[in-house]
């Protein structure tokens, strides 16, 4: 049993972090290339593109309170 719980902790936060990555990832390079095509409007871009990340970093911070939720239930 304890080890079923430990292996669903790993995949919880492994899968958290790896879907947060691919979203930050996706979202910065499109950042860039945005301001690559349109440099005057780097601040609009900027603040998109950081309300973004908090979105997509909400992602991790939910995968570990699962594996928390997991690991002392």
């Amino acid at each position: 049993m304890v080890y079923i719980q430990l292996i669903a902790v790993a995949l919880a936060i492994g899968l958290g972090a790896i879907g947060a990555g691919i979203a930050m990832g996706g979202a910065t390079g499109s950042a860039y290339e945005a301001l690559g095509r349109n440099p005057e409007a780097a601040q609009p871009i900027a603040q998109n593109l950081l309300l973004g990340l908090v979105f997509a970093e909400t992602l991790a911070i939910y995968g570990l309170v699962v594996a928390f939720l997991i690991l002392f239930h």
